[in-house]
């Protein structure tokens, strides 16, 4: 296994300076992606690049998205030959120590997502806590998935091929409701996953690209195409639970 580190940037500069200089001593390769930034977070970037020209820097022109920076970072790290990405935001949230645990953790299990679910500490808003335990009800709903520990943690590792694969041949929401979107569609395309705990903190003076009654709007239609998509595989996915009940 060939892991490496794919950050999408949008608007946090600074931040990132600090967590891509924190990923440095783990060895693995990084990948920043400028996504449609303005000049002072790019001058960010730059400095990155400036410090350390082991890491590589992809720009977009045009905001694409989480999902949509992501992809082309995935890309990109398939071109240089690294078969498991590990997706970390670029806010400084997650604890990035797990990264070394979480892409041992995709060696031991090549084929699985390898996935992040948050262990808050006091500094988590009620309203974000609420909101995660909604959107993984309907997670597991959706996917006929009880251990659906989260449904919208950035701190993941994906196996290269199957993200290229899907993205070849399937729509995936490229904004707020990725994280959910391509979890779901992955599950159901039959990919194994596991969870484990990442610390996440949510720091008094930082911000986020979250904007509450537009992106909460789109994660809801991401719901409805998935209820949707689960009524047309109704069939699959009970036989798979019967399957597993036999197995028990």
């Amino acid at each position: 296994m060939n892991g490496g580190i794919v950050i999408p940037v949008y608007n946090h500069g600074k931040t990132c300076v600090a967590v891509v200089e924190g990923l440095l001593q783990y060895k693995y390769p990084i990948i920043l992606v400028d996504d449609g930034n303005g000049e002072e977070t790019k001058s960010y970037l730059h400095q990155i690049i400036s410090a350390h020209p082991e890491v590589i820097l992809v720009t977009l022109e045009k905001n694409s998205g989480k999902g949509g920076a992501f992809f082309a970072g995935v890309k990109k790290a398939q071109e240089l030959g690294i078969t498991h990405v590990l997706q970390i935001d670029a806010d400084g949230q997650h604890d990035i120590t797990r990264a070394p645990f979480f892409l041992q953790k995709a060696e031991q299990y090549p084929e699985a997502m390898i996935l992040g679910y948050p262990a808050y500490d006091a500094s988590v808003p009620s309203h974000r806590k609420n909101g995660r335990k909604f959107a993984n009800t309907w997670a597991k709903v959706v996917s006929f998935e009880s251990n659906i520990a989260d449904s919208m943690c950035g701190f993941r590792v994906y196996p290269v091929q199957a993200i290229c694969d899907f993205i070849r041949h399937h729509y995936c929401d490229k904004r707020m409701g990725f994280d959910i979107d391509i979890l779901i569609r992955l599950i159901w395309k039959g990919i194994p996953y596991l969870f484990f705990p990442v610390h996440v903190t949510y720091p008094a003076d930082g911000f986020s690209n979250f904007h509450m009654v537009r992106d909460n709007a789109r994660i809801s239609w991401v719901y409805t195409r998935l209820c949707i998509g689960m009524i047309f595989r109704l069939p699959l996915l009970i036989a798979k639970v019967i399957r597993r009940k036999r197995a028990k």
